[in-house]
């Protein structure tokens, strides 16, 4: 690192837990996020002022002036634009030394699974299911860990789904396919602080993964009531007959 890089990251350097070497680990390692709209914007920027080299962010979508309530990656000015795109630009003015790379289109299929390859962690800042079942069959198959969450009204999820630990349970483990219904920010609201509060902590526990310190959150599940303020921790087994992880 040079001096302006140990300054820049002074405050996290000084953490035992992170010192020169974990910098270093943050400065080489590459994540990606899929979705760049209220939980991607608070785990992207998080992760881009820490110093992760590479972000690499995809979302098909463009910006809308109900989008502006909450996802603090965008501006006015970006209505109209794709939200990767838009994205790049304000995490780059954020931190100019990282690499930012948008993809402004769907991941499926092989290109999805050789993102999910490259990188070192993924964030799954998504907003329905179909979506983040193909993220997790894709993680799965990839052995690349998965920070999910999830957020709408004043509630909010979290998880990590590690397929290197062979007890991990994965996303479908939780969740059967074709039963749950998608519930969207679109239909129901959501108060902007919550997927503040979930979006940070996907980055937080992208952090800890790369660095390889403190209690991770795989097998268990994070809830999140907003109203009450109330935290609650569920323990998650695998599922022997999950057809994607078994």
């Amino acid at each position: 690192m040079n001096d302006e890089q140990l300054l820049r990251y002074s405050r996290q350097i000084m953490l035992p837990q992170v010192d020169i070497a974990g910098q270093e680990k943050l400065l080489d390692s590459r994540m990606l996020i899929i979705g760049a709209g209220g939980l991607g914007s608070p785990a992207a920027m998080y992760l881009a002022t820490a110093g992760i080299g590479h972000l690499v962010i995809v979302d098909h979508d463009s910006v809308e002036l109900s989008n502006l309530q909450r996802q603090l990656l965008h501006r006015d000015r970006d209505i109209g634009r794709n939200k990767a795109e838009s994205a790049r630009d304000t995490l780059t003015a954020v931190n100019p030394e990282i690499t930012v790379t948008a993809i402004p289109a769907r991941l499926s299929g092989g290109q999805l699974d050789a993102e999910a390859k490259a990188a070192d962690v993924v964030l799954d800042c998504s907003d329905n299911f179909a979506t983040r079942f193909e993220i997790n069959r894709a993680c799965v198959q990839q052995r690349t860990p998965l920070v999910s969450g999830a957020a709408v009204r004043f509630e909010g999820q979290l998880s990590v789904f590690d397929s290197r630990d062979r007890d991990s349970p994965c996303y479908r483990c939780l969740y059967e396919e074709g039963i749950e219904e998608d519930e969207t920010c679109t239909d129901n609201g959501v108060l902007s602080p919550v997927v503040g509060i979930i979006g940070a902590m996907q980055a937080l526990e992208a952090l800890k993964l790369v660095l390889s310190t403190g209690t991770g959150l795989s097998g268990r599940l994070l809830l999140f009531d907003g109203l009450a303020h109330d935290w609650r921790t569920l323990n998650l087994a695998r599922d022997p007959a999950c057809p994607v992880c078994r």
